[in-house]
């Protein structure tokens, strides 16, 4: 491990033992009061740095390492991996697990990296899910974008399903296609209106702004009529029929 690299990894070893020995550093029920009140978070952070280490260190911390991973060889991000893990799974700080969730999109290992993101996407924050979201849109491999198909067609949250469509545009093929061909029978005109944007990268052609269009052209695509191509519907029914025999 490099000196670079072991800098950062002595720093965050030493916030994580210091954490544990505090009980736990999180954003406490005054974390409103201290977002507001600028002069009110100077004074705890000189308060909290008498006793151990604040969450703004917390924070540099991870944020240094998420810029840092990708460049690291992979031995360093296997090491690294598992403390994101635990920051994933256990940290009480949105905020540390959204960053973690995005230095996991950096991993070389297309597993681990997908399985931390699809952790975050099981997290109670928004915010982490959205991370997630953009975070699969980086990554290139097929299961990210099952996941972020699936993610678009389960989830509830506005803001989760609009970081879903953006990340689809960096996708090409018939599944964020079709994923987002869902989306434009929606009565929501923003969101219809982000898949048209999204669907402008994924299918490299601009069919203008009503979604009727789109629409016919994908349809068009997937046209049993022409050679070679099938419709979802044709190929899942055959697909049971054969499992039948």
């Amino acid at each position: 491990m490099n000196q670079k690299y072991s800098l950062v990894a002595l720093r965050l070893l030493l916030i994580a033992m210091t954490c544990t020995v505090l009980g736990g550093c999180h954003d406490g029920p005054m974390y409103g009061l201290k977002t507001m009140n600028p002069y009110y978070t100077m004074w705890a952070w000189k308060k909290d740095e008498a006793l151990g280490v604040t969450d703004h260190e917390r924070l540099s911390q991870i944020r240094s390492l998420s810029g840092q991973i990708a460049e690291m060889p992979e031995k360093e991000q296997d090491f690294w991996a598992d403390h994101l893990e635990r920051i994933i799974d256990t940290d009480p700080s949105p905020e540390m697990r959204f960053h973690a969730v995005h230095a996991a999109s950096g991993l070389k290992s297309s597993q681990k990296s997908l399985n931390l993101i699809e952790k975050g996407l099981g997290d109670e924050s928004i915010k982490v899910q959205t991370a997630c979201c953009q975070s699969l849109g980086v990554r290139k491999e097929p299961e990210a974008v099952q996941m972020l198909a699936q993610t678009l067609g389960s989830t509830t949250e506005i803001d989760v399903k609009h970081s879903a469509i953006a990340a689809l545009k960096n996708h090409k093929g018939a599944m964020p296609t079709n994923a987002l061909r869902v989306i434009l029978e929606e009565q929501d005109p923003a969101t219809v209106y982000l898949a048209m944007d999204s669907l402008r990268d994924v299918m490299d052609q601009d069919l203008g702004n009503d979604p009727k269009t789109w629409i016919a052209a994908i349809d068009a695509k997937q046209s049993p009529n022409i050679p070679g191509t099938e419709s979802a519907d044709v190929q899942i029914a055959e697909k049971d029929a054969r499992s039948l025999k």
